[in-house]
């Protein structure tokens, strides 16, 4: 079951309130991404428990093969998960040094309805200690890079716990932790009890109110890229089709200024564009629906053997001996999943590298040094 405004989706229905009773038109959709953190977190558990002496080496040993057999499990993974609970662990190690009475709690439910309408979520790690308050976050995934600091969702996790707990701690500061392992991303932001509480008075309870009446003003941002309504929002649209206008520019030609303010929404506009003919192409095909001047037909294929072992006994029979490609390494990203991360850099110190990549072109908030271009080379050439 999950929460119409859940803390993983409060960046989203806080900064456009009115997306979250327009999701609710769409049914869920997993994804092998998000099938992946699952199993990911439910590692992460596993480990985390056994450690804490919470299960015996038996039930951890049958439920970490149970887990093992899920076709989305890999070496690399563990590891991943381990490298977390080892950093979850030197925590809550250096916590109970200064604080033999601390608790640790795993996957703990934190309800923060008293300031979002059914507001629930899940912990992965709590750990109380003396007036601190910890809150420590898996992120398994590594397409975006997850900051703790103003992260709604971190601090509705904190609100929970520090509503679920107050009134046996006297709790005055509180951490938040995000783990991010395969990007090797730590971040953390810490807020005194007050901050925390100021925060979920002014800007999360009028948010959420609004957000659960369907009110507000609809707002385009990054905070779009996983809502379910990405692809048929109007606001969206008429966002994107903005870019229409230097179509009907007087010059005939784009200055500088202006390629550069397309250069910053062409890739927004890429990802919606095709969002729309995802969603178009699951409706004609599901749920027949027809849109006009357009037609579902048989896409092109290439032809397949239909049995290779017998394919290979015929053209062999038949004289033909070179049939087969030659035995190939497994690319660098499938072989170190293939056996993990610690073994692949062993084994495999001093045989890999990274040759410079080519150049591209990206917005000024990456964080990789600029290149010199290559009229400025020349230009400096000359001048010597």
């Amino acid at each position: 079951m999950h929460a119409k405004l859940s803390a993983s989706g409060a960046h989203r229905w806080m900064a456009c309130t009115p997306s979250a009773n327009l999701e609710e038109q769409f049914p869920d959709k997993s994804s092998e991404y998000a099938e992946e953190g699952t199993l990911a977190h439910s590692l992460a558990e596993l480990i985390l428990r056994y450690n804490n002496n919470e299960i015996s080496k038996k039930t951890y040993s049958t439920r970490l093969n149970k887990l093992k057999k899920d076709p989305l499990y890999s070496q690399e993974m563990q590891e991943y998960v381990e490298d977390y609970a080892l950093q979850v662990w030197e925590q809550i190690n250096e916590v109970k040094a200064a604080c033999p009475d601390a608790q640790a709690l795993f996957e703990q439910r934190l309800d923060f309805s008293d300031y979002v309408p059914e507001g629930f979520g899940t912990g992965d790690v709590v750990i109380i200690a003396d007036d601190m308050l910890q809150i420590i976050d898996l992120k398994y995934g590594k397409g975006v890079g997850v900051s703790a600091i103003g992260n709604p969702q971190l601090r509705l996790y904190g609100l929970g716990a520090w509503l679920e707990h107050s009134m046996l701690y006297d709790i005055r500061r509180i951490r938040m932790t995000v783990v991010q392992p395969r990007l090797e991303n730590v971040s953390t932001e810490e807020l005194s009890i007050e901050e925390l509480l100021d925060w979920a008075e002014t800007e999360v309870k009028p948010r959420a109110r609004l957000a659960m009446e369907g009110e507000g003003e609809f707002c385009v941002g990054d905070h779009c890229r996983f809502c379910k309504a990405f692809a048929t929002c109007r606001a969206q649209k008429d966002h994107q089709m903005e870019l229409a206008k230097y179509e009907f520019a007087d010059s005939e030609l784009l200055d500088d200024s202006e390629i550069g303010e397309v250069l910053s929404r062409v890739d927004a506009l890429a990802k919606w564009a095709e969002a729309v003919k995802d969603y178009a192409f699951d409706q004609a095909l599901n749920h027949g629906v027809h849109y006009d001047g357009w037609k579902l037909v048989e896409g092109r294929s290439n032809r397949r053997y239909i049995d290779d072992t017998r394919v290979a006994e015929v053209l062999q029979k038949a004289g033909y001996h070179e049939i087969y490609k030659p035995k190939e390494l497994q690319g660098i990203t499938a072989m170190e999943k293939l056996i993990g991360k610690k073994q692949f850099a062993d084994l495999l110190d001093g045989l890999v590298e990274k040759p410079e990549g080519k150049p591209v072109l990206v917005p000024q908030t990456d964080k990789r040094p600029e290149l010199d271009s290559a009229e400025k080379i020349k230009n400096e050439f000359n001048e010597l």
